[in-house]
């Protein structure tokens, strides 16, 4: 009754496209992150410094340069999106389904990382009693890594989340402008601004602003919390 769409906010469509690129996103990066995290925590190749920084790239590698890639990646003629075509009978760019996949890669980093990190301070050995009692990997892992990692999960899906509804740069380049279906909040900014509409552009950039402010401060206080105990 008293959602941003009744209130005919001039933001609520990107606003919401947003919000569900974010959510979708950080489920898809919590799921594929966290196997990628654990090994990375665990394994001893020779290539772990490589893949490492692979992973970490898209923190210093300038939006444009990362989506002008993916761009060609996800283009009809890349290799995922020529499969995508072949499979679906549409293209992945300037779509909805175009900007999980390039937001998943942009902000993979940010789930992680605190991942990884959190399973490397694990104590072994209670992974080790929990094997001696008999538990299998798949069961020592969900009873007992991931109740002392929850910090980590906490911190990968704030991060993640936040970072992905701050996107500007690659969802632009592989998503472009549509109206419902591609616009998120940040290019509905811009749009603002390079209409002169500063007002509107304000009240967008308020939405952005205390939402990064308000995530952080919990992830601050929690964490903070958690340090204590």
């Amino acid at each position: 009754m008293f959602g941003i769409d009744a209130l005919n906010f001039p933001g609520s469509g990107p606003l919401w496209l947003s919000v569900q690129l974010a959510g979708i996103t950080t489920v898809v990066l919590v799921i594929v992150g966290t196997p990628l995290a654990w090994w990375l925590a665990h394994t001893s190749t020779r290539w772990k410094t490589v893949i490492e920084t692979t992973v970490a790239l898209p923190i210093v590698l300038p939006p444009t340069v990362m989506g002008f890639y993916l761009l060609i990646l996800l283009g009809p003629y890349g290799a995922i999106g020529r499969w995508w075509v072949e499979v679906t009978g549409e293209t992945l760019t300037f779509s909805f389904s175009g900007l999980v996949i390039a937001s998943c890669f942009y902000s993979l980093p940010f789930a992680v990382q605190p991942l990884q990190n959190a399973f490397e301070a694990l104590d072994r050995r209670n992974l080790e009693a929990a094997w001696t009692l008999g538990a299998t990997p798949v069961d020592a892992f969900f009873s007992v890594a991931v109740p002392q990692s929850a910090r980590g999960f906490l911190n990968a899906i704030v991060l993640s989340f936040a970072h992905t509804l701050g996107e500007f740069g690659v969802v632009l380049m592989v998503g472009g402008n549509i109206p419902g279906k591609t616009r998120v909040i940040s290019i509905a900014i811009y749009d603002q601004v390079e209409m002169l509409n500063y007002a509107n552009a304000h009240r967008l950039s308020v939405i952005l602003l205390v939402f990064a402010f308000l995530t952080l401060l919990v992830m601050f206080i929690v964490n903070r919390r958690w340090q204590n105990r």
